[in-house]
C-alpha cells in the first residue's frame, strides 16, 4: 500500500500528534529521493525499530555548491513512493520549499571545529551548514525519536549526530551499514550518472580502499599506502582524488596508524562524477 505524500508542515503534524497520543514511537529517515537498496535497508532498520516510520524527501538546495549538480540530481519522486509501498511507511514527507525555506528565512545551524574543518569540508564551504541547517528542521518538524543514516556519509553522520547533540534535540541518530553493488562500489543516487563503463570503473575505489586498509592493520605507514592508491586510482581512470584518509573514527583527527579505532575516508573524481565512500580499518598493535 502506498504511504500518504504530504506536503505542508500541518498534515505531517496532525499525523504525528495522533500517534503520540496513541503512545506509539516514530522513526524519521531523511533523504533527498532517487531511492536505492541502500534507502530501503534504513527504511527496513526504522521498521524494526519503531511504531511509524516517515521517509522525508526533499532535495536540499543549500548542502549543493555547484548549481548544475544541483539542477542534475535525479529527481523521481512517482519511482521512490513506488519502492516504498512494500515498506508499509506511514507517511511520505515530500516538504513544498516554503515549508523548510519560508520568505524572509535567516538561519543557519553550523557545526565546527574538527569534524567539519577536514576532508568535505574545505572541498564543500557550506555544504554541512546546509545539511544540519535541513536536517534540524526536519527533525523537529517530525518529532521523531529515532533517525536512520547511512554509514556511507561518515562524515555527515557525524556532523547530524553532534548537531542533535548539542541543540539537545531529543532524538537518536542511528547509523546504518553501507549497502553496496555486487562490485564493491557502495550504493548513491549519483550512481545513476554513472556509464555501464563507468560502474566497472567505479569499483576501483572500494578495491583500492581495501589494500590500503588492510596494509595499514599491518602496520604499513599511510604515508606510503596513500601514495600508492592515488597512484592505482589513477591507473583506472580516476581524476583528481580529492582526498584518500587514515582518520579517527571518533574525532576524524587525522592518523599514521590506525591505533585506534578508525576510518578510510575517501572522495574522487571519476568524469563528472564525485564518488565518495568509507571503511573501517581494523586496529593495528604497536
Amino acid at each position: 500500500m502506498t504511504a500518504p505524500i504530504l506536503r505542508r508542515l500541518d498534515g505531517l503534524r496532525t499525523r504525528t500528534a495522533a500517534w503520540r497520543r496513541a503512545g506509539e514511537t516514530i522513526a524519521v529517515v531523511p533523504t533527498m529521493g532517487a531511492l536505492h537498496a541502500g534507502h530501503l535497508s534504513l527504511v527496513e532498520a526504522a521498521k524494526a525499530a519503531c511504531d511509524r516510520v516517515i521517509v522525508t524527501i526533499f532535495v536540499n538546495p543549500k548542502q549543493f555548491n555547484n548549481a548544475e549538480d544541483l539542477a542534475n540530481y535525479p529527481r523521481t519522486e512517482h519511482e521512490d513512493a513506488a519502492k516504498l509501498a512494500p515498506y508499509g511507511v506511514d507517511a511520505i514527507y515530500v516538504p513544498d520549499p516554503d515549508q523548510i525555506y519560508p520568505d524572509g528565512f535567516a538561519s543557519t545551524v553550523a557545526v565546527t571545529g574538527s569534524i567539519t574543518d577536514v576532508m568535505e569540508g574545505p572541498f564543500r564551504p557550506g555544504h554541512f551548514e546546509g545539511v544540519a541547517t535541513v536536517v534540524a528542521k526536519l527533525f523537529l518538524q517530525t518529532s521523531a525519536d529515532k533517525a536512520f543514516f547511512g554509514q556511507k556519509d561518515y562524515q555527515q553522520l557525524m556532523v547530524v549526530t553532534r548537531m542533535a547533540r548539542d541543540l539537545d534535540i531529543p532524538i537518536e541518530v542511528v547509523g546504518c551499514p553501507t549497502v553496496r553493488e555486487a562490485s564493491g562500489l557502495a550504493m548513491s543516487s549519483r550512481n545513476l550518472r554513472l556509464s555501464e563503463a563507468a560502474l566497472t570503473q567505479a569499483a576501483a575505489l572500494y578495491a583500492t580502499m581495501q589494500t590500503a586498509a588492510t596494509g595499514a592493520a599491518q602496520g604499513e605507514p599511510w604515508s606510503a599506502l596513500e601514495a600508492e592508491a592515488r597512484r592505482s586510482l589513477a591507473a583506472a581512470g580516476f581524476g583528481e582524488v580529492e582526498y584518500f584518509d587514515l582518520r579517527c573514527a571518533e574525532s576524524l583527527k587525522a592518523l599514521d596508524y590506525p591505533d585506534r579505532p578508525a576510518r578510510l575516508l575517501a572522495a574522487a573524481w571519476l568524469g563528472d562524477i564525485r564518488l565518495i565512500d568509507n571503511i573501517e580499518v581494523a586496529q593495528v598493535r604497536r
